[in-house]
């Protein structure tokens, strides 16, 4: 299976997307709603991604596999500087910690600061775009990151129990990256599960029996996956209603 990342890519692209969702924030209006996030204010969103840089960069300094305490509950909103600080403690932190390093996390994945360095590029990228969505700004993902990004939902997000697919629908669905040329096979489970195929595994002559297939560019692809654009943006063919079992957002 292709993957793009290590803590170069992940670093790098926490340094492209950070000051870009910094300039749209400061930007618009704080009071301003969020058009792909109607629950938050600007200042939420801002609030928000505050939030996680402090606790994810209190947690990886633990250097250790227990889970430390959970975040506190809710969204305050933040300004800009107290983004700024955050940004800048998190950046410092990660520059400075081996990526094998120890450190918990919640899903089926290796418990090591690596899984923060992705989880942190991924959800920067991706609240990027919703600020620049409150400016009518909007720029895509870049291709690789957000390959990896996909690749994230599939073997990350959705085995820890992050969406939700009825009992009834099952059967193989792939996502095809067309900038790329990527794909993705996904097996839907009758129990609800989910399971990404190995394709360095895969025999030209296998025969997948796929009954969807959604077809679009990478950044399309994460943002459909994450609810920020709606699958009719993408190309599909077969049983479109087994795409809402991949969403995670």
């Amino acid at each position: 299976m292709r993957t793009h990342g290590n803590k170069e890519f992940w670093l790098a692209a926490l340094r492209a997307d950070g000051p870009a969702f910094r300039a749209a924030v400061a930007e618009a209006d704080p009071a301003a709603r969020v058009p792909s996030c109607p629950e938050w204010t600007v200042a939420e969103l801002t609030g928000h991604l505050t939030a996680s840089y402090r606790w994810v960069t209190g947690h990886v300094g633990r250097a250790v596999t227990t889970a430390p305490e959970p975040r506190p509950a809710g969204v305050e909103p933040a300004t800009v500087a107290e983004f700024d600080e955050r940004y800048a403690a998190l950046m410092s932190t990660f520059d400075a910690l081996d990526p094998e390093m120890p450190a918990w996390n919640w899903a089926p994945q290796s418990k090591k600061v690596a899984f923060w360095q992705r989880r942190m590029a991924h959800e920067t990228a991706v609240h990027r775009w919703d600020a620049q969505m409150a400016v009518g700004m909007t720029e895509p993902l870049e291709a690789k990151l957000a390959a990896d990004g996909v690749t994230e939902v599939l073997d990350t997000l959705l085995p820890a129990g992050r969406g939700k697919c009825p009992a009834d629908r099952q059967g193989m669905v792939a996502l095809s990256a067309t900038d790329l040329e990527q794909t993705w096979h996904v097996r839907l489970r009758a129990n609800g599960g989910v399971a990404l195929l190995d394709t360095d595994t895969l025999l030209d002559d296998d025969d997948l029996h796929e009954r969807a297939v959604a077809q679009g560019t990478a950044s399309d692809l994460q943002l459909a996956l994450w609810g920020r654009v709606g699958f009719d943006l993408l190309i599909l063919t077969g049983e479109e209603r087994l795409f809402e079992c991949l969403r995670v957002g």
